[in-house]
């Protein structure tokens, strides 16, 4: 069967894809929920790279790293999006300009 077999390089370059689309719109956007969901898609980027590698050359520390930058990236969510809503809720067109006004 002559099917087409996806090769290391075309997950690299999906997780390269995934990164510079959350970096682009880290950079661009100034809504706080929308930039916390680039750096998500930052993240599964890396992650999806380091799955590609771990993969490629059968080693299990890519999927360690993986599983801790997971684990921290679900303390983030937890973390910044109570205090993205908790600021939204006060004021709801605020951006991230507006939130270097709460340093305290």
């Amino acid at each position: 069967m002559s099917g087409l077999e996806v090769v290391t390089s075309w997950y690299l370059i999906l997780g390269a894809l995934l990164f510079i689309i959350g970096g682009t719109g880290l950079l661009v956007r100034r809504n706080p929920l929308i930039m916390l969901m680039c750096v998500e898609l930052m993240l599964n980027g890396v992650n999806l790279s380091f799955i590609a590698f771990a993969d490629r050359f059968g080693d299990v520390h890519g999927q360690t790293v993986v599983l801790f930058v997971l684990v921290v990236a679900a303390a983030e969510v937890v973390v910044g999006l109570g205090l993205v809503v908790a600021v939204l809720r006060a004021s709801p067109h605020a951006t991230a300009d507006d939130l270097s006004a709460l340093r305290g």
